[in-house]
């Protein structure tokens, strides 16, 4: 049933683009941390390689994968079948955090629309992909796209945003300092 591949292959790449749901899990280096599994929806996920991915990461309550990413790089996609043959599909790798305003941030994001509260681009480096039978994950139909997300950013504008970032995003829930935050305390000397 399951099966282990060492790149994104042409049938992985049209599995994953008929995806409107996919699930981004990380973890710290040591057991005090907590492991964290995050949801991520929109148009927000682009394959550049066969061995290389990256998501547009939208402004949220929390910034846990930024955090981990950070400390050890360790970064697991997954992907599953809702609708259709049943398929669950894994990317393991590494990854890393582009923030805006850097080369690497304008060489990523004309690959993406730039949604609104848009606060980095997550880059992973695939080294393992596995697939397994997803015969236990139920149907669920795809209605569409939620716009609350992108008007509350909207609605929050440039400073707006940046402030919910300072005061939500600079660090992990375990107190571990985000790319972000590191930013932020460049330019203000403090990330509170």
């Amino acid at each position: 049933m399951g099966k282990q591949f060492s790149e994104i292959l042409p049938e992985h790449e049209a599995f994953i683009k008929k995806q409107h749901l996919f699930f981004v899990g990380s973890a710290p280096s040591d057991d005090l941390g907590h492991v964290n599994l995050s949801p991520k929806g929109y148009d927000t996920l682009r394959i550049l390689s066969s061995t290389e991915v990256a998501y547009l990461d939208l402004t949220g309550s929390g910034n846990e994968t930024s955090a981990h990413l950070a400390e050890n790089g360790r970064i697991t996609i997954m992907f599953m079948a809702f609708e259709g043959p049943p398929m669950i599909l894994r990317l393991y790798g590494r990854g890393q955090v582009v923030l805006p305003d850097t080369p690497e941030w304008n060489q990523l994001a004309p690959h993406f629309e730039l949604l609104p509260g848009a606060r980095q681009i997550i880059v992973v480096n695939v080294q393992s992909v596995k697939t397994s039978c997803g015969f236990s994950i139920p149907h669920y139909s795809y209605e569409g796209e939620r716009d609350t997300l992108q008007k509350w950013a909207v609605a929050k504008g440039k400073d707006g945003l940046t402030e919910y970032h300072r005061e939500k995003n600079t660090t992990s829930m375990d107190g571990r300092v985000t790319p972000l935050g590191e930013r932020l305390r460049d330019t203000t000397g403090s990330t509170t």
